[in-house]
């Protein structure tokens, strides 16, 4: 997941199958310590179009935005992010066991959220945007 403002990657969260269940589950733990957003682009992904995730967003006023089926370029931010997750990370390594790849994401994401330049922001790291302060990515 990524936020389309500030480019900041919250969570990489590897999982053999991902159901509503675990997106919903994701979500709460994100947005216990961030808060809630108005809106949540997804694409019709079975995970997305499940009764959890939508009484999680009905439960607390998030709206889910549905990009049209067979549009990628509706949420160009996420195919732009699974992009560069793919050749920088998934690409780049074998994955001896899930908590192999939890690991692996995990570093990957800290060094997207606070090494990496973004063009699209300036050229600066995503953490920048999302804590002004500076403060660095806490572990997902």
């Amino acid at each position: 997941m990524v936020d389309t403002h500030s480019r900041y990657c919250p969570a990489a969260d590897a999982r053999f199958t991902y159901r509503g269940e675990d997106v919903v589950q994701t979500l709460e733990s994100i947005c216990r310590k961030t808060g809630y957003p108005k809106t949540i682009r997804v694409d019709n992904g079975s995970e997305f179009i499940s009764r959890d995730l939508d009484l999680w967003a009905y439960a607390n006023n998030v709206t889910l935005d549905f990009s049209r089926p067979g549009k990628p370029t509706d949420n160009g931010f996420i195919e732009a992010f699974n992009s560069k997750l793919r050749s920088e990370c998934l690409n780049a390594h074998w994955f001896l066991t899930l908590a192999d790849s939890r690991e692996k994401l995990e570093t990957w994401r800290r060094y997207y959220n606070e090494e990496r330049p973004h063009s699209a922001i300036g050229y600066n790291v995503p953490i920048a945007l999302h804590n002004p302060g500076g403060a660095t990515s806490q572990p997902s």
